[in-house]
């Protein structure tokens, strides 16, 4: 509380929330294929989440393990995102019944018993091994999939807490070079040409999921110990925000001929153009009023949105699937469901989220 606040950062993070609701949205209408998705990039916002947090652990905490545990780290870091991890798999486990099961083959037959353990089991955010997917996506959290994303958010903080907190600068640089090479090397070999993955437990997607990983997360980590920001007088959120849109809505790039220059662009993306954003997010300032309530809303409520709203886009995902509407006919209810998505993490933050990370700081952080 004693250091400045970046709210524009806090911004940013929900304009990229509002993109990946709206990439997951349009993904109903692709028919499977990356090259006819629409905000064709959206799920590099989750490696833009990664270079955020990477940013603020370093800024919030680099400076204060003289005076903190480990332990109580780790404290402060499960009461600020394990309630909405738990709230996730409660929602995904209650709308779990509502998706028709044409689109999801391994539905059928389910018992509520299964779905029951799945949720429990998905509150810890432990990952499933494939024969636990009830659903047939491969997912290792398949009541809530977004939540992969949350299970590598951990293995930063605890890599961070454990080992890298005491890196050098030069060490930290060196770790972040090489994972900048094999950002590269994955983009650019990948089988469709992208950096998609991390959601499934089995070798190949680990293996994905840490290095979507250790560069941003570690690269937020050592901009915010350089100190490198760029300072803009003005519109910085306005300037940013629209960086990030273009970036996650730029088309396909290549086609099937060419799926090299389209992992050239999404590591140039992640390793060039997120440390832009962020640190032009962090050296710009918020000066008027509503431009401050903007960027606080949006911050409140990034993550319950990201980490609640996948449970609706898989019931839109089936009807679509089932009736094989066209994203013209699918417009009204793809809009209802995105507003929807936004009510219900609205909701999730008020009346659940905000409350029990108080009591939770209270009882477990407050000095007796």
């Amino acid at each position: 509380t004693s250091k400045p606040h970046y709210e524009i950062l806090d911004g940013l993070r929900g304009v990229a929330a509002a993109m990946v609701v709206a990439f997951h949205l349009l993904e109903a209408h692709s028919g499977g294929n990356h090259l006819n998705q629409i905000i064709n990039h959206g799920y590099l916002a989750v490696d833009f989440f990664f270079m955020l947090s990477g940013f603020v652990i370093g800024y919030a905490y680099d400076d204060r393990w003289n005076k903190m545990s480990t332990g109580t780290f780790f404290k402060r870091r499960l009461i600020r995102l394990q309630p909405m991890v738990v709230m996730g798999s409660i929602v995904g486990a209650a709308l779990f019944w509502f998706q028709e099961a044409p689109c999801y083959p391994a539905m059928e037959g389910v018992s509520v018993g299964t779905v029951l353990l799945v949720m429990l089991l998905g509150c810890t955010l432990l990952p499933l091994p494939l024969k636990w997917d009830i659903r047939g996506w491969m997912e290792m959290h398949p009541l809530n999939g977004p939540a992969w994303s949350l299970y590598y958010e951990y293995i930063g903080n605890i890599l961070y807490a454990l080992f890298i907190r005491k890196f050098s600068k030069t060490a930290l640089t060196v770790l972040v070079a090489i994972a900048a090479c094999f950002t590269v090397h994955r983009c650019l070999t990948a089988p469709a040409g992208d950096i998609v993955g991390g959601w499934a437990l089995n070798w190949e997607q680990q293996y994905v999921g840490l290095i979507r990983l250790m560069y941003p997360f570690f690269g937020g980590l050592l901009l915010s110990r350089l100190g490198w920001l760029i300072r803009t007088r003005k519109n910085a959120f306005r300037w940013c925000s629209l960086m990030i849109i273009v970036v996650l809505s730029v088309p396909r790039i290549g086609g099937e001929e060419g799926y090299w220059m389209n992992g050239l662009y999404e590591a140039f993306c992640i390793i060039c153009i997120f440390p832009v954003i962020v640190s032009m997010g962090a050296g710009g300032r918020i000066t008027g009023k509503r431009s401050a309530a903007v960027c606080k809303f949006l911050g409140d409520i990034s993550y319950p949105v990201y980490i609640t709203h996948y449970p609706l886009v898989y019931i839109y995902t089936a009807w679509a699937f089932n009736r094989q509407a066209t994203l013209a006919e699918g417009l009204p209810y793809m809009l209802l469901t995105f507003m929807g998505a936004f009510a219900l993490a609205y909701a999730c933050l008020k009346c659940y989220d905000l409350p029990v990370r108080k009591w939770l700081t209270e009882r477990f952080l407050k000095k007796k």
